[in-house]
């Protein structure tokens, strides 16, 4: 009872720190500039915070109805985060539009690579093979927007990136993708055990919780940062020039 209360907790913070971001990109005028953010956590409130719970009260845990449009919106989320990754790798390369096509031929090409494994999942299962292949595709695009994320945070940090406010973002969505791989990780491992169900109900929420604090003191802590751009680099003094 006391796993089911805290579980209770966890999931209503999350909702309620979902509404307080969306409030927060309206309050501060960030809504416009922070656009894939606003919409993916809009997205987030309504699938996660609003369907979720009314397909769950009215079929119930154990039904089918629920599962299968749990998984389903799950697909749709991990679409949504995909596509918000891609936004931040567009921001980071706002000064250097070569290095953008780059990376977005190589985003579409990770898709569908992704896709075509996750099809593979359909030539060695014949039964139920809808929601076989909703499964293995939402858990590959989030293991893959994982790698994605680490990369463009080490893209970051190696071209000296000067956006303390995408740095913030992409660290947010780093917590809730390590949490997915972790939950996916102890599934596996312990093959579905009831034990693992019970920490999954409060490390997803956590670290869900975990991003959208990050998301939100962002906001409120640099709401007028400017595209990504490039550190100057800092050219010797005429006085030490002559010196030499």
């Amino acid at each position: 009872m006391s796993d089911q209360l805290l579980g209770y907790v966890f999931r209503n913070a999350c909702y309620t720190v979902e509404f307080t971001v969306c409030l927060l990109l309206f309050w501060k005028a960030s809504w416009r500039r922070l656009k894939g953010l606003g919409l993916y956590v809009v997205g987030l409130l309504l699938l996660d915070g609003v369907a979720r719970p009314a397909v769950l009260n009215h079929f119930g845990l154990t039904s089918v109805h629920y599962r299968y449009f749990y998984w389903l919106t799950d697909v749709g989320l991990a679409l949504a985060a995909f596509l918000l990754i891609g936004s931040f790798f567009q921001r980071a390369c706002a000064d250097d539009k070569s290095r953008w096509r780059f990376i977005r031929l190589m985003l579409v090409s990770v898709f569908v690579v992704v896709l075509g494994v996750s099809a593979l999942k359909l030539t060695s299962n014949y039964t139920h093979l809808f929601t076989h292949f909703i499964i293995e595709f939402s858990q590959n695009l989030y293991f893959t927007c994982l790698v994605l994320n680490t990369m463009l945070y080490v893209m970051i940090q190696q071209l000296a990136i000067d956006d303390e406010e995408l740095g913030l973002l992409v660290c947010g969505m780093g917590i809730q993708f390590a949490g997915e791989a972790a939950c996916l990780a102890l599934l596996r491992l312990t093959f579905n055990e009831n034990f693992a169900r019970v920490i999954l109900t409060f490390l997803g929420p956590a670290c869900t919780l975990g991003m959208l604090a990050i998301w939100a003191y962002a906001i409120l802590k640099t709401p007028q940062t400017s595209p990504a751009r490039l550190l100057p680099r800092k050219e010797p003094k005429l006085v030490e020039a002559i010196a030499d």
